[in-house]
């Protein structure tokens, strides 16, 4: 299953983001391969529609699962609606790999 991690940055070592639709960086873990990729989130600075925007990134990168501190009404909508689970973290201190160690457990 590929997981998504908001994230303030491009390292495993970089501190969760509670923002989903306007987090620096999203980290998709792939837990069959094992693969971690960080990918910038073009929709940071968007005027409107950050999160619908970002559901679509999520979409696209083929996720199952997002790990983020909130959801806006209408990213949670259209996440439900492509049957994407989304888990509420509200922990601003744990870093990437924390959260990847324990999706892993």
């Amino acid at each position: 299953m590929k997981t998504i991690i908001t994230s303030t940055g491009n390292q495993l070592n970089s501190i969760f983001d509670l923002r989903f639709g306007r987090a620096g960086w999203f980290c998709l873990y792939d837990d069959q391969s094992g693969e971690i990729s960080f990918i910038e989130n073009e929709n940071i600075n968007s005027q409107s529609g950050a999160g619908t925007k970002t559901v679509e990134k999520v979409v696209e990168l083929g996720a199952q699962k997002v790990i983020s501190g909130d959801f806006g009404p209408k990213a949670k909508e259209l996440l439900e609606k492509f049957n994407i689970q989304m888990v509420l973290l509200q922990d601003d201190n744990s870093t990437v790999q924390h959260i990847i160690d324990n999706l892993k457990s």
